[in-house]
């Protein structure tokens, strides 16, 4: 008999628990370990994800604030340019209002001086000078009113266009 015969059976079963549950013990360790890293490595990961998106969202942040600034002054200007527009609308109606007048008196006067040199000569319709008169004073008001409307909306493309060209990325 050797010395194996006699270790009980029992023993022989006792040692292969032994080492079952110690190399099972081994794997558990070598999994908390490998589980350990990876929670490390993923709280790192989410430290640099975390940074990045806070990086990312404060060039947004700056990039949308150097638009709207830039829409803020281009507007600005545009509000001034029209201002300037409507003062330079007003002198110019003005202005009209006066020649308006004028054409007026000329009519007036050219209707008294036709009562008085020949009313067979006049014409049953209003004469020339009347008639031109009033195109004149009609010409003048809606040239008036399409060079307003024509510095508004250039005006507003200039600024249009300003804003566009300065909120291109540098």
């Amino acid at each position: 008999m050797s010395w194996l015969g006699a270790v009980p059976a029992w023993c022989w079963w006792l040692i292969a628990l032994v080492l079952v549950a110690g190399g099972q013990q081994y794997r558990v360790v070598v999994a908390q370990v490998g589980t350990a890293e990876a929670r490390t490595e993923l709280a790192d990961y989410r430290l640099v994800v975390a940074e990045n998106n806070r990086r990312v969202a404060a060039q947004a942040r700056a990039e949308e604030k150097r638009r709207q600034k830039v829409a803020d002054e281009e507007g600005e200007s545009a509000r001034k340019k029209l201002e300037l527009a409507k003062s330079r609308a007003a002198d110019a109606e003005s202005a009209a209002d006066g020649l308006r007048g004028e054409i007026a008196r000329l009519r007036d006067g050219h209707r008294a001086t036709c009562h008085a040199i020949a009313a067979q000569q006049r014409q049953a319709g209003t004469s020339a000078v009347v008639v031109l008169g009033g195109l004149l004073e009609e010409a003048d008001r809606m040239a008036g009113d399409l060079a307003t409307a024509l510095e508004r909306s250039r005006i507003a493309g200039v600024a249009c266009e300003g804003v566009v060209d300065r909120m291109k990325v540098p």
